[in-house]
């Protein structure tokens, strides 16, 4: 054989071993969510590797089977993954707020009809905006007009400006109490709003993607939670079941009337 020729297949054979074990080798991750009501199919992100092996690694573990979905919101989103929501939950925590992971916001993923994204703490407590370790959601949502996807923008806009100023005034305090400073109220929004003067100067507001634009019309999602939720997967069968799930009765804290349970969660082929 032609040394060349030889080269050539050594090289392709390399590459093909290098691509199998290098990290996010979970390309194309498929799980299956058997519910009570139907059987949802879904992909991971490979762009979001945390959460995507965060959850590989619960699938696996079985956290999921036999939990509920806990909160639902026709229009919105279904919620799932608190194990205290299992029949048998001993041991085990809400873990909204004692499990998280670091946020893994892609610009290209978004809260568009069919999205996975991890649940979380609000703002006020959760600055970071950290994804609970185990809740999730699969976004519904309904189809947007072009001038509600304006207004939209102007609301996530004064929510992104919000909570960042108010992690300023924490920044502001926490800093002077470290130093053995005293500042009075007045002193802390100050500095702080100099702070935010200066972010303001050197960020651009947030705007919707004409492309999302696109889709968030003609099929629907939730714009305001982009930039703000982890999305890290997406629904590849099975919206009809979430569109199901959505539609059971609920109580006053949106917990379904009649209990909607995962069977069991598995990866699969695609």
């Amino acid at each position: 054989m032609n040394i060349s020729i030889k080269r050539i297949i050594l090289i392709n054979i390399l590459f093909v071993l290098i691509s199998c074990s290098a990290p996010g080798g979970n390309e194309n991750t498929f799980v299956s969510i058997t519910t009570t009501l139907g059987t949802i199919k879904i992909r991971l992100y490979d762009e979001t590797p945390i959460h995507r092996d965060n959850f590989i690694k619960l699938v696996k573990s079985g956290l999921y089977d036999d939990v509920s979905f806990h909160r639902v919101i026709k229009d919105f989103m279904i919620q799932a993954g608190d194990p205290l929501t299992k029949a048998n939950h001993e041991g085990l925590n809400d873990s909204l707020s004692t499990y998280t992971l670091p946020a893994e916001f892609r610009s290209q993923y978004f809260h568009k009809r069919g999205a996975l994204a991890a649940a979380r703490q609000g703002n006020d407590v959760n600055p970071e905006m950290r994804s609970s370790g185990t809740q999730f959601y699969i976004v519904q949502g309904t189809k947007l007009t072009y001038d509600e996807l304006n207004e939209m923008e102007l609301r996530i806009n004064s929510s992104m400006k919000q909570t960042y100023f108010n992690q300023l005034l924490k920044e502001v305090a926490d800093s002077a109490e470290a130093t053995g400073k005293t500042l009075t109220p007045g002193e802390v929004q100050e500095i702080a709003s100099i702070k935010m003067f200066n972010y303001l100067t050197d960020h651009k507001d947030f705007k919707i993607q004409q492309d999302h634009r696109d889709v968030y019309m003609s099929e629907g999602g939730v714009p305001r939670l982009d930039g703000t939720y982890t999305v890290f997967g997406e629904v590849v069968e099975g919206m009809d079941v979430v569109d199901s799930i959505a539609a059971v009765e609920t109580d006053e804290s949106d917990k379904p009337v009649s209990d909607v349970k995962i069977i069991r969660m598995k990866i699969v082929k695609n």
